[in-house]
């Protein structure tokens, strides 16, 4: 017999039938006058991350809220990451709420905002966010730029409806985000270049995606714990010489760089090692030994730094 009670999938079932951890940020979009208003969303998640020409987000909303109909209008928007305060997080549960418009939203705001760094025009974004994604939608994906016409259709949208980008149900909205840039505060910034520890993350808050007709449920921030990658995860001197020196048949790899490698995840090796013989390619190499490993690792460094 199960342990488990089978439990009936409903609308919303990420907050009416689980507990379900996500993150809570303000989405900044520009309204019809020029302003910037905000929206407070959970259902926003990495979508491309690797292997594409661009790196983009995910946003699931109602296609008639104000985020909504903007970024439909505009193509513009900021995801705004907070840090874990009561005040903070009371004043961003109010400009979540349904049903308001943008100026008696952000009456409702003391958020300072200012300008970010994407050209164009753009929405503003706050200041005190640890750090800010400028997006800008693809509405090429499913020729979802079709949709713009439907602006101001806020009692339900009738089909056709896209797959997974644009106006995807009578009343849901998907949009694929390409990210224009990271923006980070200095602290954290520096943490991501040298070396994050648990006294220099972000104090992010968890959403636990239930919520009643009562109260939106969330989790303060503790200190992270960290966790060892387990013995014998990372690949032997000899795997990783082996997979390096079947890349290219006239650059090789030296034992001693092949060691600076190890802890690469397997998934990604072949990966690694492509952008490597591609770097060597370019440099005229057709060794690579410590000394080129570490200017490889400078390289990937200033990039990051960039």
């Amino acid at each position: 017999m199960s342990s488990f009670k089978d439990l009936r999938i409903v609308d919303n079932f990420y907050q009416t039938s689980a507990f379900f951890p996500m993150p809570t940020i303000l989405i900044s979009t520009l309204d019809e006058e020029g302003n910037t208003t905000l929206g407070a969303y959970s259902l926003c998640f990495p979508y491309y991350i690797a292997g594409k020409n661009y790196y983009a987000m995910i946003l699931e909303c109602r296609n008639s809220s104000n985020t909504a109909q903007n970024i439909l209008r505009t193509g513009k928007c900021a995801l705004n990451f907070l840090e874990d305060d009561p005040k903070d997080f009371q004043t961003t549960v109010k400009l979540g709420f349904p049903g308001e418009t943008p100026k008696e939203k952000m009456a409702k705001s003391n958020f300072v905002l200012e300008k970010g760094q994407a050209e164009g025009v753009r929405p503003l974004v706050i200041q005190k966010a640890y750090q800010v994604f400028e997006c800008t939608w693809d509405d090429q994906l499913e020729d979802a730029y079709l949709d713009k016409s439907k602006v101001g259709q806020l009692e339900g949208i009738e089909g056709p409806y896209r797959n997974f980008n644009g106006v995807t149900s009578k009343f849901g909205c998907h949009f694929i985000l390409k990210i224009d840039k990271i923006l980070m505060k200095e602290k954290f910034y520096n943490a991501i270049i040298n070396g994050v520890k648990a006294n220099n993350f972000p104090r992010v808050p968890v959403d636990y995606g239930y919520r009643d007709s009562t109260y939106f449920w969330y989790t303060k921030f503790r200190r992270p714990r960290k966790e060892p990658i387990p013995a014998g995860k990372e690949a032997s001197v000899d795997s990783v010489m082996y997979a390096a020196n079947r890349i290219d048949d006239k650059i090789k790899f030296t034992k001693e760089a092949c060691q600076m490698i190890t802890k690469i995840p397997r998934v990604f090796l072949k990966a690694a090692l492509t952008q490597m013989v591609d770097y060597a390619r370019e440099k005229g190499w057709t060794l690579i030994d410590v000394k080129e490993m570490q200017e490889i690792r400078d390289k990937r460094s200033k990039e990051k730094n960039k």
